[in-house]
């Protein structure tokens, strides 16, 4: 049985402050490597959550490398004073992982590496727990013009497998919306690859996170105007070049549909 959700159509464009984790600390990497320590997690999360964050996504990058997630004292923590949508990826394997990191207090899973080894992983976490928990990580690179090729293990297993064929598949699997990461733009304050986003968006009907490549605030507007309905920042806030307040002023003053109330008071 294929679980396919309908077409989802979200009222606003989403800011999402993504947090790589190594052990216990925040880190921040080049194309997925050469990764440094930023500091504490909760402490920079907490800043993003009073800043007006729509979400928050955190990723394990060592976990599928170990065989398990270490993210759940840290979901804990967050949930008790950040109060929006968290999503968790990295070394979720089965659907009894999913369920203790949803337990831990996170609302999504991402999955990629246990889901390109197995993909009806994809259609059990959705049945189980609801295509809007399932969110499809695809950690992509460019082979060749218009074509990207899925990668596993934080960027570090080539998979053969084509990007938008496997999003597609994934989304028929039953994944509710999709976290692209763009390898090759990964930490370079570059850009987005908004013709990876422009092809993953034209071919799926569900939301696509764009992750990768935010350096400047055009390259924001970039991403939105290519097809995605959030995009995931790390290096642009943990390195304080931008807030979120002045990137969620500078959508508005594109003509971006994103909310207003951008700073939460504590």
């Amino acid at each position: 049985m294929t679980v396919m959700p309908e077409p989802i159509h979200l009222a606003k464009l989403r800011l999402i402050p993504r947090l790589d984790i190594k052990g216990p600390r925040l880190i921040k990497g080049i194309n997925l490597e050469g990764l440094r320590v930023i500091g504490d997690p909760h402490e920079y999360a907490r800043e993003y959550y009073e800043q007006g964050a729509d979400e928050l996504v955190y990723v394990d990058v060592v976990a599928s490398l170990y065989g398990r997630n270490s993210l759940h004292d840290i979901v804990r923590t967050a949930t008790r004073d950040i109060f929006v949508p968290i999503t968790v990826t990295g070394g979720l394997r089965t659907t009894d992982d999913v369920r203790d990191m949803l337990l831990a207090g996170a609302d999504k899973v991402g999955i990629n590496t246990a889901a390109i080894k197995r993909p009806e992983l994809i259609r059990e976490v959705a049945l189980r727990f609801g295509s809007q928990c399932m969110v499809l990580s695809i950690e992509a690179r460019r082979s060749a013009a218009m074509r990207w090729e899925a990668l596993t293990d934080n960027g570090r297993e080539l998979t053969g497998v084509d990007v938008v064929a496997w999003a597609i598949r994934g989304v028929e699997l039953g994944a509710g919306e999709i976290l692209l990461t763009s390898v090759d733009q990964e930490g370079t304050r570059g850009g987005f690859d908004t013709e990876l986003i422009a092809a993953v968006t034209a071919a799926v009907p569900v939301p696509v996170i764009a992750s990768g490549g935010m350096g400047a605030t055009a390259h924001m507007v970039d991403a939105f105007t290519h097809g995605a309905d959030a995009v995931a920042m790390a290096d642009v806030l943990h390195y304080r070049r931008l807030t979120l307040p002045q990137i969620r002023a500078a959508a508005r003053d594109a003509g971006l549909d994103v909310r207003n109330d951008a700073v939460i008071t504590v």
